[in-house]
């Protein structure tokens, strides 16, 4: 098939690590959008940053819904490719692109819609509320740029072809840092300086995707980019990234609710310690999930080709690298937390905050790694309902325990702990739940 790179055969930890490599820079890139608009909105007080802060959970669930879209293309088009049906990838490849820009109109209508009464669920300063609101409606514009960016991602993972996702998002970043100063400051725009930013840096991503589907790369023979839907490849990409999709909006709910508490015991800097704790530890996770993804699109191919013993080895070394990537983080987050979230937010009250936060966010890091490493797995062979089972039950766990904990001494340091501890849960369970199929999988 044209253009794509073919995982079944060659040496498994040079090709994971070719892999890897550019699918985590991509993660870091996608993620620092929401940093990098805290960092200079960190400039006007932390009071804007909680405005944005309360988005990013608004914001973490549109990129949560169009996991849908890129872990289908990821999974769908990469076992096509490793079973060589090159018809069906291409139709795939198609259909994500379709199925993402139809739920992207409706989910950015329901927020623009909706906006007054879903920020008003933190109870935050009318003029907290408002900033918020304006900085949401303005991303809305964006949410078909960001299920585009997701599918097209998917796609190119699928065929092995990371490296070129990281340039092309890669750019979409450095365009965001010139023109957020620009826009917050010289225009003196804001929180919707930020916004605005945010939404035309995206829109440059896509542009940059379609050209290089047309005019340069040619991926698997060429594809339309939209289609008239056939059920039969429809119901498997709701299959495969449907669970993935609302596992993560869930999370991104919960979230929201765990928000509320953290509100309610800190106030704005509760709040905001939360949300941009969360980022920032988001790092981590996103960027080791360029292992987990890697894993899921050489283990798609060699799944697909009954090459079960080249998914033995990649499962190993992969646990190798997030065990060493998960240390890391431990270590600087134990020591360092404060000094990194002061990075983001100069106010002293607001970093001693994040010091804590990260002191004991460090202890789940190692788990949290092999949460990852089993989600790669289990998603290669197309097997997305176990995460998807293990991430709601125990996150939705989180609700209650940090209701519970944050009502005894512990005050706001509750919340953190509830969240510390369920991700330890669920680092253990996906492990234990492998190794019970591990004989079906690899046999």
């Amino acid at each position: 098939m044209h253009g794509i790179k073919n995982l079944t055969v060659g040496p498994i930890k040079r090709q994971l690590f070719n892999l890897a490599l550019p699918i985590m820079g991509t993660s870091f890139v996608q993620m620092a959008y929401n940093l990098i608009d805290m960092a200079w909105i960190g400039r006007l007080g932390s009071e804007s940053v909680a405005a944005i802060g309360a988005v990013g959970i608004l914001t973490w669930m549109t990129s949560s819904l169009s996991l849908l879209n890129k872990v289908g293309a990821e999974v769908s088009v990469g076992q096509s490719i490793g079973a060589q049906n090159a018809g069906d990838a291409r139709l795939f490849a198609s259909h994500n692109l379709t199925i993402g820009l139809l739920l992207s109109l409706c989910w950015g209508m329901a927020l623009f819609l909706f906006a007054w009464p879903i920020l008003g669920f933190y109870r935050l300063e009318a003029s907290i509320t408002a900033k918020a609101v304006t900085f949401l409606r303005i991303l809305t514009f964006g949410c078909p740029l960001v299920f585009l960016a997701s599918s097209f991602t998917g796609i190119h993972n699928a065929a092995g072809r990371s490296r070129i996702t990281f340039l092309i998002h890669g750019i979409g970043l450095i365009v965001n840092i010139l023109l957020d100063p620009l826009f917050i400051f010289v225009f003196d725009w804001g929180v919707a300086g930020a916004a605005c930013a945010t939404c035309l840096s995206q829109g440059l991503v896509v542009a940059l995707f379609v050209y290089h589907l047309r005019y340069k790369s040619r991926l698997l023979g060429g594809f339309p980019f939209f289609v008239r839907l056939k059920a039969r490849y429809t119901k498997r990409i709701f299959r495969l990234g449907l669970p993935v999709a609302l596992l993560n909006v869930l999370f991104a709910f919960i979230n929201l609710c765990m928000g509320r508490t953290a509100s309610l015991h800190g106030g704005h800097i509760g709040l905001m310690t939360l949300t941009t704790g969360g980022q920032i530890e988001g790092l981590a996770w996103n960027t080791s999930q360029g292992f987990s993804t890697a894993l899921s699109a050489f283990t798609a191919q060699n799944y697909a080709a009954g090459r079960k013993e080249r998914i033995r080895g990649a499962y190993h070394a992969t646990l190798a690298m997030t065990a060493l990537f998960g240390t890391f983080c431990t270590l600087l987050f134990l020591f360092y937390g404060g000094e990194i979230f002061s990075l983001i937010v100069p106010e002293r009250e607001a970093y001693l905050s994040g010091g804590v936060f990260f002191r004991i966010e460090a202890y789940s890091m190692l788990f949290m790694m092999l949460e990852i490493t089993m989600q790669g797995l289990f998603y290669g062979t197309g097997r997305t309902l176990p995460p998807a089972i293990i991430s709601i039950s125990l996150n939705l766990l989180r609700i209650p325990l940090a209701i519970l904990l944050s009502s005894t001494s512990l005050g706001l340091t509750g919340v953190w702990w509830a969240i510390t501890l369920t991700s330890m849960a669920k680092g253990l369970s996906a492990f234990l739940w492998f190794r019970l199929l591990q004989k079906k999988i690899l046999k």
